[in-house]
């Protein structure tokens, strides 16, 4: 089968995963997560977030967005996100249909949002012809590979608390992140008042957690999780996964293996002349300018993604089986295509 650098979300599923679904597949429980095992799973993963965070499983990322954005927002508010983000880009609409909420979009340089570009959209504040801002939302990692510092994070947490706006985090690469930074995961998403922590692209089967650190916000999630076709009726095994994600600290690990291979591959490719970063390699992607005549031939071999076909950039992502193999592999093929020999 031909390697792919197209996404994390074409890894296979860690073998741990599946040894803890078959561990709690014995024995009659509660439905819909009212089992004692997943209610404490649940609160083992909400502890990495704070005393007061609850943990709401879900199927999936987008629903765990839209759940977050529907929490936050009434349908005449807002929500500000980079152009870049997800939420904006690849979920087919999901938050403006299921939510009625409008995005309002910044360009960003790196992926990244700052106090001073949120505040280019808090205009109209109070004037009832004008959708009004509620909810900030950040990606961590964000979709060009970069990776919010906590100091970045703290700024534009106080920055969005002292204006009256929520803070969510899109944590679908939360662990990459988290590995990046060298950081807990409640670290690598301090100040956040909701976050979408991501499993599917670290090993995990099918599951996502929404964490809630306001009290005030967690009331209705139980009812919007049901109302948004997200709750599970054999809730234990999405909370299994999540077990077998917290037992020696496999997310982290797993996190750990896929940034070191993009690490190995960025350090591979800057070495071609005609080849350049478009961004810097901070967590598990690799985004790479590179000749037109390239990108076809190059496909051919290895699976990827072009994250802008005019340059074009291509992205490439690695993952927990991300092998040294194949980084090495991919570059032996891109030197044998381009006839270059790299930049010693």
């Amino acid at each position: 089968m031909r390697r792919s650098f197209g996404s994390d979300n074409h890894a296979g599923v860690h073998p741990a995963v599946f040894d803890a679904l078959r561990r709690v597949n014995d024995g009659d429980v509660h439905a819909y997560g009212h089992d004692a095992y997943t209610v404490d799973v649940a609160r083992r993963v909400a502890s990495f977030f704070g005393p007061q965070a609850e943990t709401f499983f879900v199927f999936n990322g987008t629903a765990a967005n839209v759940i977050s954005i529907r929490t936050a927002c009434h349908p005449h508010q807002g929500v500000i996100c980079a152009e870049t983000a997800h939420i904006n880009t690849d979920e087919c609409g999901a938050p403006e249909w299921n939510a009625g909420v409008k995005l309002l979009t910044v360009p960003t340089p790196d992926g990244k949002l700052t106090p001073a570009l949120v505040e280019r959209r808090l205009g109209g504040r109070g004037d009832e012809h004008r959708i009004q801002p509620r909810l900030v939302s950040i990606s961590q990692t964000t979709e060009v590979g970069t990776c919010y510092t906590p100091a970045e994070l703290e700024t534009l947490s106080v920055f969005c608390h002292g204006h009256g706006l929520y803070l969510h985090i899109d944590g679908a690469r939360l662990s990459n992140a988290a590995a990046t930074l060298n950081s807990t995961l409640g670290e690598a998403a301090a100040g956040a008042d909701l976050i979408s922590f991501g499993g599917t692209k670290n090993g995990l089967m099918a599951g996502e957690a929404v964490i809630v650190t306001d009290p005030a916000l967690a009331t209705g999630m139980l009812f919007l999780r049901k109302q948004s076709m997200q709750l599970s009726s054999k809730m234990r095994y999405l909370a299994a996964q999540f077990e077998a994600f917290l037992t020696d600290d496999l997310w982290l690990a797993n996190a750990r293996h896929a940034n070191a291979m993009a690490q190995l591959l960025s350090k591979g490719i800057v070495r071609f002349p005609d080849l350049e970063l478009a961004w810097p390699t901070q967590a598990n992607g690799v985004f790479v300018r590179m000749p037109a005549e390239l990108v076809e031939p190059l496909q051919k071999e290895y699976f990827f993604y072009l994250w802008d076909e005019t340059v074009p950039i291509a992205r490439l992502m690695c993952h927990f089986n991300t092998t040294e193999k194949d980084v090495r592999g991919f570059l032996a093929v891109v030197e044998r295509l381009s006839g270059a020999r790299t930049v010693r």
